[in-house]
This record gives structure tokens, C-alpha cells and sequence, in this order.
């Protein structure tokens, strides 16, 4: 497993570990309409909750895999933009790509440039073959963000609450967006 800095950004964006100092921002990205609408409601409302659920979630992850969710930074601001990486789900054989991006940040490709990079992390740092993404079929934008990379829809399936996900696959032996 390699370790360098340089998988970890990309011309305008850096991916960094989620800390407990984050509870601000996982507090925005877990209440905002549409991470609600299209993930779920985690239930989660001030920051003293967002600290324990980032001790529960990315730091346990950390612990247990060597990956997890990252803060995405715009590297000309500092502005922290959304989370994306690496999920482990109880149902799933390999990690789920997740991310989400604030409101004020949409619309400027900042998901599919951390999702893409992400993507070699997984490959060139941790030696994954694979990877899914879980998406509701309202989620366009998602779709639309896994399809560019190269994802191929596998099947429908339940997740938690939802009864009707989409299930995406992309093996990491290919380049993504190809």
C-alpha cells in the first residue's frame, strides 16, 4: 500500500481525512434537503452529535480499512466544498463510492473531479479491484456522475429504508472515464 500525497489532489481540489474539527461542515452536508432526499436522514442536528457520528463512521473506518469519506477542499480558498470516498457496507463485498457536495459548490464538477480521483486512490493506494455506488433513481446528478466515470448499472436492490437503489460497478483495473 503506497501513502503519497500526490493521490490525494488533483488541479483544484484536495482530499483530506475527516477529523473530528469537521463536525461543522459533516453537520451542513448531513442536513442539507437534498442529502436527506437522496441518502438519508441520519437524524444527526448539532455539532456534539456530528462529532460522535465521525468517531462512529470515518474514524472507525480509517481504522478498520485505511480509507473512508474525505473533505473536499478547493485548493484556491480552503473552502470545504463536501465529502467523498469510500464507504463499507454490511451488504456489499466491496466499498461504495459515496460523496455529496453543498449547495453553494454545485454545479462546478467538484464531485466528479474528487469522485474520479478517488477512484485512483482506491486503485494505486489501497489495491481495490472494485468498486460500487449505491444510487436512488431520482438522484440524476449522481447517475449522471458515475456514468461519466465509467460505472455500469449492475442490478436494483433494497438499501436501509429505500426499497429501490441502483447498484453501479466499476472495476479498477480500467482508467475511470473510460
Amino acid at each position: 500500500m503506497q501513502n503519497s500525497a500526490e493521490y490525494y489532489q488533483t488541479p483544484r481540489l484536495e482530499l483530506e481525512k475527516i477529523t473530528t474539527d469537521d463536525a461543522p461542515l459533516l453537520l451542513a452536508v448531513w442536513n442539507d434537503p437534498a442529502f436527506v432526499r437522496f441518502v438519508a436522514d441520519r437524524g444527526i442536528r448539532n455539532e456534539t452529535q456530528a462529532r460522535v457520528a465521525i468517531v462512529e463512521g470515518p474514524l472507525d473506518m480509517y481504522s478498520r480499512y485505511g480509507y473512508g469519506p474525505y473533505r473536499i477542499v478547493r485548493k484556491s480558498d480552503r473552502a470545504a466544498v463536501g465529502i467523498c470516498g469510500l464507504f463499507r457496507r454490511p451488504f456489499l463485498n466491496d466499498p461504495d463510492l459515496g460523496y455529496a457536495v453543498l449547495p453553494g459548490f454545485r454545479g462546478e464538477g467538484y464531485a466528479s473531479e474528487a469522485a474520479r480521483q478517488v477512484l485512483v486512490i482506491a486503485a494505486l493506494v489501497f489495491g481495490l479491484p472494485r468498486v460500487k455506488a449505491l444510487i436512488v433513481p431520482a438522484n440524476a446528478a449522481s447517475i449522471h456522475v458515475v456514468e461519466k466515470l465509467g460505472f455500469r448499472f449492475e442490478k436494483r436492490c433494497s438499501m436501509d429504508e429505500r426499497s429501490d437503489t441502483l447498484l453501479y460497478d466499476f472495476e479498477l483495473d480500467r482508467e475511470p472515464g473510460r
